[in-house]
């Protein structure tokens, strides 16, 4: 299972190249309960894992999406698509 605490600019790149690793090798529910410190970045992490689901035939879930990513998803418009 994924596990991350922190979604910032500072590791975006590496955070999203982990999660995507574990969505090619078969993981499909990402459970962000332990992210403490997320910036918009997250938000383009989170579409870009679900890009990547949807790549390799599959669909991606998340659950316990902290608070604050969850209005910075809403703020751009994109809530629905994380819930999805």
């Amino acid at each position: 299972m994924l596990a991350v605490e922190s979604i910032t600019f500072q590791n975006a790149r590496a955070v999203l190249e982990q999660g995507c690793a574990a969505i090619r090798g078969g993981e499909r529910e990402i459970d962000l309960r332990a992210v403490h410190t997320a910036d918009s970045s997250a938000v383009a992490v989170l579409l870009a894992w679900q890009r990547t689901a949807r790549k390799v035939g599959g669909t991606l879930s998340y659950r316990n999406i902290p608070a604050g990513l969850h209005s910075l998803a809403h703020v751009y418009g994109v809530d629905v698509l994380l819930a999805a």
